[in-house]
């Protein structure tokens, strides 16, 4: 049985940043309505809410990657992007019932964006040596 090549074109060319862009905005509209809908008795979350904020983040910057063509303007666009996304997600959550804006969910956010910019370079650097 023939193993996935990470030189595939999942990984490669402009299609794939097109698909990896899509995957993006949707995970951000998603992480927008699961942060900015009141609190109720049921919730999706890995148990631990600075570990779902990492988590989510981790998610965002490494579709984020993908999306975007290499280079450092779109490296530091999208870590600084999703950095404020975070804190704008932190701040309009004050006004929203059963939710609380906490800077260290920001710190959480950041984290997963510093672990899913390593995952994605590894995964870069694999792309590369294939």
């Amino acid at each position: 049985m023939p193993m996935l090549s990470f030189a595939s074109p999942l990984f490669q060319g402009r299609r794939a940043r097109l698909v990896w862009t899509a995957v993006m905005l949707s995970c951000v509209m998603f992480s927008l309505i699961m942060a900015l809908t009141p609190t109720s008795t049921v919730q999706m979350d890995i148990g631990w809410d600075k570990a779902n904020h990492a988590l989510a983040f981790a998610v965002l910057a490494v579709s984020g990657r993908f999306g975007l063509p290499p280079g450092r303007k779109a490296f530091a666009g999208l870590v600084i992007g999703l950095l404020a996304f975070g804190g704008l997600i932190e701040l309009l959550q004050l006004h929203v019932p059963g939710r609380d804006g906490d800077w260290a969910d920001l710190a959480a956010d950041s984290v997963g964006i510093t672990l899913g910019i390593v995952f994605a370079q590894l995964i870069r650097r694999l792309v590369r040596s294939d």
